[in-house]
């Protein structure tokens, strides 16, 4: 499980760091009728090498405070804090 702290409406989609003990991620994606959440389980699932569907919001739907479980996959989310991750494709928003 993933705690996370989500900035919507930023200029770009992409881990800055952390927020006390959440991952800190800024989404490009503005938090209206749910794309933020939407652009932020398309982001971790592409970060984490996974399909969006193995992807699950588990808290935090109308919070910038997020919980997040990611199933089928390996990688170490430390290595998104590091910058030891290469960056993935761009991501839009809608």
């Amino acid at each position: 499980m993933l705690r996370l702290h989500v900035q919507p409406g930023a200029k770009r989609t992409e881990v800055s760091g952390l927020h006390g003990d959440a991952l800190k991620i800024r989404l490009a994606a503005p938090p209206v009728e749910g794309k933020a959440n939407a652009a932020l389980l398309a982001y971790i699932a592409l970060r984490f090498g996974v399909s969006v569907r193995n992807v699950t919001l588990l808290s935090g739907e109308k919070s910038r405070e997020k919980r997040v479980e990611v199933r089928g996959s390996d990688f170490d989310p430390h290595a998104l804090i590091v910058g030891d991750v290469p960056s993935p494709r761009k991501i839009k928003s809608d």
